[in-house]
């Protein structure tokens, strides 16, 4: 395995690929990685000649500059636990190196970007856009991978990805959880303790809230399911929506449409987390 800082090293290495016809995906990542992220790379390297994991933390895309500085890097370890994946290429590039030039883009995610994260982190899915699309442009992949515990992270960028005809393949990998249900996150690397026992109430009240869609109404479910998580000390839920998981809007009946999902973020003490599953 490789590791690049530099996007002309890179691509100089892709492009030898590339020229003997091998497939490349790409796995964007901001390091702090976990199995979650390695998941991505191991459906990666079964699709893929060649695996591109790109490690940054990328500015645009935190609304909250404290987030930014306390995000975790650990790219030694990253790139140990990367090797024993078998990935190919790492791409670890300076800021300087992915945005030389502020990036003054401004993207159009239509419904998709107004509600749940688009509505209380304003700005962070532009600046999602705006670091995969260098990304794509860098790389020129074949393929994307992306975790399902971003939900909404996900619907957007096969919206953008289908609105500005990119050429490559998006695949959303299912959510890892640790054995107590907790959505595999780099941000729990920052819980106490006794908020890392706490934390799983989060997952196990969205499974536990599927027993009640037969009898209950939609707005009784996201009632429960609010009053749960906030019952628990330190537990503070921003926000809950049940949506169709297509138009990401939320539903009133469970009747609207075939494929409903809830998605939550949820504060821990400072520490937010989100996580998903689909009702039906």
């Amino acid at each position: 395995m490789e590791v690049f800082l530099t996007i002309a090293a890179l691509q100089a290495a892709l492009s030898e690929a590339k020229a003997k016809g091998f497939g490349v995906g790409l796995v964007p990542t901001m390091g702090a990685l976990h199995a979650g992220h390695l998941s991505l790379v191991q459906h990666c390297v079964a699709d893929n000649d060649v695996t591109v994991v790109s490690v940054f933390v990328n500015p645009t895309q935190f609304n909250d500059k404290n987030d930014l500085l306390k995000y975790p890097r650990t790219l030694d370890q990253d790139v140990e636990l990367l090797t024993q994946a078998g990935c190919t290429y790492v791409f670890a590039p300076s800021e300087a190196e992915i945005y030389p030039e502020p990036d003054s883009r401004q993207f159009d995610f239509g419904q998709l970007g107004g509600v749940m994260e688009g509505k209380f982190r304003p700005g962070h899915f532009n600046g999602v856009a705006q670091v995969v699309t260098r990304l794509f442009d860098i790389v020129k992949p074949d393929r994307a991978y992306f975790g399902e515990k971003d939900f909404q992270q996900l619907a957007i960028i096969r919206h953008l990805v289908k609105q500005l005809q990119i050429p490559v393949e998006i695949t959303g990998c299912q959510i890892v959880r640790e054995a107590d249900g907790l959505a595999l996150s780099s941000r729990n690397s920052r819980l106490t303790p006794k908020q890392r026992s706490n934390a799983p109430i989060i997952a196990q009240t969205l499974f536990e809230s599927r027993k009640f869609v037969s009898d209950w109404s939609v707005s009784d479910v996201k009632k429960w399911v609010i009053e749960t998580i906030n019952g628990v000390e330190e537990m503070n839920v921003e926000y809950f929506e049940i949506v169709n998981s297509q138009t990401l809007q939320p539903i009133a009946d469970w009747n609207e449409c075939d494929c409903v999902v809830g998605c939550i973020a949820v504060f821990c003490g400072d520490v937010r987390l989100i996580d998903n599953l689909h009702y039906l």
